[in-house]
């Protein structure tokens, strides 16, 4: 009884903790389709997985493979005379946890080991349906709390009330702010259809329980509507496989309706697929500024990637002679129209890699709060045993060399979002009622006046 109050009282300090600070893990999409549904693609990871080769290895500086191997071998042997539940003994989970805790040592809430099991369950292909129950959650790097960051409207986790802010505190009764949020998503909140899933989340300060069918639930990642002043606005939710066709639909069907200027909203999207911004960022840019750069990359030894336009396509090259098959794509569209970008706190990784681009070209102002500020890149590394390794690579650049990691982008024009008394708890803030949509539109006006001039 007394363990269970200390570890709730680390939970507890651990909510306090994840309000005060504002570092979600943006690039982990689990979310809408999937039970926490959408996979854990994590946002600017390479897409291109990497086959670990044999043969020599150099020992690195610093690490006596030689004395670890001998103190694990004492420990064994401890294990062996002492533990009291042998018979609960796993041996492969113990062998996991041995690479688990070596990466953790790095200290670095990006770098992971997955097991054969969870490396399967992460690389499941990222189509936009999923059996889960409707919810886009992120996950606090300091803290490790769970936070919905989207409940989808007509998802069963509607359905079943919870709510945008929840915190995640227990799945199926364990505590889950020790998982790592995607095999926590594929491994125990996504499952069969018709199943069902109990949560637990805090609300207000009070714990709040929660029985969730999951369902197929197919993702729209991007909705898109005419408002006044000809000025369509295009919310994108999270980068998806689906994304970049659903995006560059809605823009084509806002430009028949006769669209002047655009808002494109990235509010709490924590990132996703890079392959889905590269294409986004082409559909609206020209290809004769900044060598037509969208994004780059540059390792601890200053080689890296670069995605570019050029030629009427979207073209990939790599400092290290890798080759990505998926390239060059065409691409001979180009938007010019006045733009402006909402972001926030919750706005990672692939928004911000979007948001970044849009400016460095001139084409957009930012609007709203500085965005998360996650500027790394992670790589996917299988092993031969089926393992993997998710380890941070690289830092990434905007078009015009800006490193924004651990700063964020900050907006040209700073609002905060203030929700009406009335709708505190509401599933959605009205566009009419949202003070920095009004304010998008605002600045929207000037640009129109200055161009006129």
């Amino acid at each position: 009884m007394e363990n269970e109050v200390k570890a709730k009282g680390k939970f507890w300090k651990g909510v306090l903790v994840g309000s005060l600070v504002t570092a979600f893990v943006g690039l982990i999409i689990v979310g809408v389709a999937t039970g926490i549904n959408l996979i854990g693609q994590t946002v600017m990871e390479n897409q291109v997985q990497i086959q670990a080769q044999g043969g020599e290895v150099e020992e690195p500086d610093g690490l006596d493979l030689e004395v670890v191997n001998q103190k694990l071998e004492t420990l064994q042997k401890l294990v062996d005379r002492y533990f009291l539940f042998e018979e609960d003994v796993d041996l492969e989970q113990m062998e996991a946890g041995i690479y688990k805790g070596l990466l953790a040592g790095l200290s670095d809430p990006y770098t992971v080991y997955y097991t054969e099991e969870e490396y399967e369950a992460l690389t499941e292909e990222t189509e936009g349906v999923y059996c889960g129950i409707g919810v886009l959650v992120s996950q606090n790097i300091s803290s490790g709390l769970i936070t919905a960051l989207r409940v989808f409207q007509g998802s069963p986790a509607e359905e079943a009330g919870m709510k945008k802010g929840d915190i995640l505190y227990k799945v199926a009764g364990e505590e889950v702010s020790e998982y790592e949020l995607d095999v926590l998503v594929q491994q125990k909140i996504r499952g069969a259809e018709g199943t069902y899933v109990d949560l637990t989340v805090i609300r207000d300060g009070e714990e709040v329980e929660l029985h969730i069918q999951r369902r197929i639930v197919e993702v729209t990642t991007v909705e898109s509507q005419m408002l006044e002043d000809q000025t369509g606005y295009i919310q994108v939710t999270q980068f998806e496989l689906v994304t970049g066709d659903q995006f560059k639909e809605a823009v084509d069907s806002l430009n028949k309706q006769g669209m002047e200027r655009l808002i494109i909203d990235l509010r709490d999207n924590p990132g996703g697929i890079l392959d889905a911004v590269v294409e986004m960022a082409a559909y609206i840019l020209p290809e004769d500024q900044l060598e037509g750069t969208i994004v780059a990359t540059s390792d601890k030894n200053g080689k890296g990637d670069r995605y570019y336009s050029q030629d009427g396509k979207i073209r990939f090259e790599s400092d290290l002679g890798l080759p990505d098959p998926r390239y060059p794509k065409k691409d001979e569209h180009e938007l010019n129209i006045p733009i402006v970008v909402l972001i926030n706190g919750n706005s990672a990784s692939a928004s911000e890699v979007l948001a970044g681009a849009l400016r460095d070209y001139g084409r957009a102002k930012l609007v709203g709060t500085t965005s998360f500020g996650k500027g790394i890149v992670q790589s996917l590394v299988q092993l031969e045993d089926g393992s993997a390794v998710k380890m941070t690579v690289s830092h990434y650049y905007t078009p015009g060399g800006v490193d924004l990691h651990m700063k964020g982008l900050e907006p040209d024009v700073e609002v905060m979002l203030e929700v009406p008394e009335d709708l505190k708890g509401a599933f959605e803030i009205p566009i009419e009622r949202d003070n920095q949509v009004q304010k998008a539109l605002e600045v929207l006006d000037q640009e129109s006046k200055t161009t006129n001039q």
